[in-house]
Formats: structure tokens, C-alpha cells, sequence
């Protein structure tokens, strides 16, 4: 299936309908609002202001909406006011996106849109994310999901269309190793940094990571970093701010996220970087499951494991197994 098919099938999932999106003004939500906006009935962006995103979200999504000419609406949550969030453990991105989908849901209805959707792709499902369960849990739809679009042909489209998305969209406490309190001083040093860097370089996504004592700069183009000794004035803008060390991560940030497969002779396998919740997955499996246990489930060319692996076999094509893995992805109940 080319990218304008599933491009296709999107729009035949939002044609006509009243269209509530979770809108970021990333790339994802970008495309959903843009789509929606040429062929549902009606469409409302809504943008959550947590207090801790990067400088300019909130700017981006209005200026995005504008230009799509669609309804947006922008709702304040303090989530420095959230004690369990702030604890910062193992679940802060399934309880992020609990926060901010229950008050997305309740404006969508109030205006009268029961058709909520949001931007996740059929390549966030294997990449360690456990705010689908959200998603899953709200009923919000998933169009880019049933259509198994990728990162990469999103960002594809986009280009090829000229629409221009922000690249700066992931909240800031991600920053923060897990079990460690957020608090507004590290947010505000954060942001700070990343600021000074993307100001002063040509990189387009820039996380710092705040290790306390240490920072770990990370960007899509380190030579942008390394030239004309910009690297020494970033070391010292960051000290300015707190971190005694700086270090540089050497692999570059990469958002253009797809998926393959490790393909042999029909067979494929694939370790996802979680854990599956096997009772939850079967209630989704409309197949024939021909054998199951504790640990796995075993379908006519798929077997699930428990702990994240996942093998198909007997396919013709690398293809036929790439669709039907996809098709797995999305019927899959991860633990937290």
C-alpha cells in the first residue's frame, strides 16, 4: 500500500464526521488537522497548556489552526498542582496524558463533537509509550493507526505539501529520569537551555537531559554543536544555569520513526521494548487464537509473547508479513 492510499483511507475515516483532535502542532496532529480540515464536517483543535512545554507550543498550535481555519481552543491545567504527577514515577506518561485526555474529552463533548481522535502513528506502538493505553482506554480514535502510517510517511506528506509543523512538541519532564521530582526550577532550566541552543544553532529538535549535577545535550545535527566552537559557549550558557557538567550524545535525535522487520524465508521476529499484558491483548484478537497460556498466544501466522516478542511465520512476502505485524501492533495491550 503507497503512502496516497493510506493517506486515502485517513480522510475516509474523517469525511464528514465532527472532528476533536488532541492537537500539539507536531508533526502527527499537524496532518490530522489538516486532513480533517478538507473533508470533515467540522473540526476543533484541542491544545492542553500544561505549563511545561517547550517555549512557543502554545503560539505554534494557534498559529497552525489559523492557517488550517479551523476552531482551536487551548485549556490550562497546572500540572505543577499535580502532586502524583510530580512524583515523577514509571507511569508520568500514562498519567500525563490521563490529565490532559479526560479534559480533551469533556470540552469535545460539551461542543458537541463525540468524534476524538489524536495523532498516534502505527510506529509509536513500538517505541516504549504507555499513554496508548490512554487512548485505547478513552475510545479516541486513531486514524493514522488504522491506515499504519508511519513517522516517516507523515513527515513525508508533509513536506511533499509544503505544511509546516513544529518539531518540538514532547514535554519537558521527559527530561527528568523516572522516580527523580520534577519541579518548576528544573523545567525552567531546561527549557532555558534547549532556548539558548536552538537560538544560537541550526538544529531544529534539541532535549537536554537533566541528570542533576549533569546535563546530556541531544540534537538532530551535532555538527551544528561542534562548528565554529559553538559547543564551548553552550557549555558555559548551561553551567550559567546550574548543570556543574555537560556532555554531548554523539547519536543524533532522529524523529523520522518506521518500523521493520527482521524477515527470513516467511519467518519474522521482533522484541518490542515492553511487556504484554496477555489477558488484555486476547479481549482484542477478533482471530482464531489456536493456542494461548499464561505467557503467550499463539495465532494462525502470529505468536505473542509476554514479554514483548513477537514471531510470525509461512508469509509469502516481507510485505504480507510487515501488514500483518502492523495489524498485530494495534490489537496489542502493553503493561506498565
Amino acid at each position: 500500500m503507497n503512502l496516497e492510499d493510506k493517506i486515502n483511507i485517513v480522510k475516509d475515516i474523517l469525511k464528514d464526521e465532527k472532528v476533536a483532535i488532541g492537537f500539539s502542532g507536531g508533526a502527527d496532529s499537524t496532518l490530522i488537522a489538516y486532513l480533517a480540515s478538507k473533508v470533515a464536517k467540522d473540526v476543533l483543535a484541542i491544545t492542553i497548556d500544561n505549563h511545561i512545554m517547550p517555549t512557543g507550543f502554545i503560539e505554534n498550535t494557534r498559529k497552525a489552526a489559523e492557517s488550517f481555519g479551523i476552531t482551536h481552543e487551548v485549556i490550562d491545567i497546572n500540572f505543577y498542582d499535580d502532586e502524583y504527577f510530580l512524583k515523577n514515577d514509571s507511569k508520568r506518561c500514562y498519567t500525563c496524558r490521563n490529565l490532559m485526555y479526560d479534559e480533551i474529552e469533556k470540552l469535545a463533548h460539551k461542543k458537541g463533537f463525540d468524534f476524538i481522535c489524536d495523532g498516534n502513528n502505527i510506529s509509536d506502538l513500538v517505541i516504549d509509550r504507555p499513554g496508548i493505553l490512554v487512548t485505547y482506554k478513552k475510545g479516541f480514535k486513531t486514524p493514522f493507526i488504522e491506515a499504519k502510517l508511519t513517522s516517516k510517511e507523515i513527515h513525508e506528506y508533509l513536506k511533499s505539501k509544503n505544511i509546516p509543523y513544529s518539531r518540538s512538541t514532547t514535554c519537558l519532564a521527559t527530561r527528568i529520569p523516572t522516580d527523580t521530582q520534577t519541579t518548576a526550577d528544573k523545567i525552567s532550566r531546561i527549557s532555558k537551555s534547549e532556548d539558548y541552543i536552538l537560538h544560537n544553532t541550526t538544529c531544529e529538535i534539541v532535549k537536554v537531559r537533566d541528570l542533576g549535577k549533569y546535563a546530556i545535550v541531544e540534537v538532530d545535527d551535532v555538527d551544528a554543536i561542534l562548528k565554529d566552537d559553538k559547543y564551548g559557549k553552550i557549555n558555559a550558557d548551561l553551567k550559567k544555569h546550574g548543570f556543574g557538567s555537560v556532555a554531548l550524545n554523539l547519536a543524533e535525535l532522529d524523529d523520522d520513526e518506521y518500523i521493520a522487520i527482521d524477515y527470513d524465508d516467511g519467518s519474522f521476529s521482533y522484541q518490542l521494548p515492553f511487556t504484554i499484558n496477555i489477558e488484555n491483548t486476547k479481549e482484542q484478537i477478533t482471530s482464531k487464537i489456536l493456542k494461548e497460556s499464561n505467557d503467550k498466544i499463539k495465532l494462525e501466522n502470529i505468536t505473542i509473547y509476554e514479554n514483548g516478542l513477537i514471531e510470525g511465520n509461512d508469509f509469502k512476502t516481507y510485505e504480507d508479513a510487515l501488514y500483518n505485524f502492523m495489524d498485530t501492533l494495534a490489537k496489542l495491550r502493553r503493561n506498565i
